[in-house]
């Protein structure tokens, strides 16, 4: 009955650590989606008001002025996303692993 019950105790443990691990990774993936819903959104009225200013443009010099930047701005906004999403998978990563840390610590004494 001991060797069941030795069993039965790792099998909720195991069950443990996945389960906090799967909730470090699903609270990730919702401050991931968030983020890019916001991102989206900033996107979008940014490129509103842009085409709005470009269509209010008195001269081609104006219209050209106005595009550059738009492009600019939008280019380094895009890559300061792409960081910040980076650095928050790294952060899931992290901490979705964290449960694990104890288990494998057995492993390796």
């Amino acid at each position: 009955m001991t060797n069941f019950d030795e069993v039965q105790k790792v099998g909720k443990e195991n069950m443990d650590v996945a389960m906090a691990s799967m909730a470090a990774m699903s609270k990730g993936v919702q401050a991931l989606a968030l983020e890019t819903q916001d991102y989206s959104k900033k996107a979008m009225e940014t490129g509103s008001a842009a085409m709005e200013e470009l269509l209010a443009a008195k001269s081609l010099d104006k219209a050209v002025e106005v595009q550059s930047d738009y492009v600019k701005g939008a280019y380094e906004a895009f890559v300061g996303q792409m960081t910040k999403v980076n650095e928050m998978v790294i952060d899931m990563t992290k901490e979705s692993y964290k449960p694990y840390e104890g288990v494998f610590g057995k492993f390796a004494k």
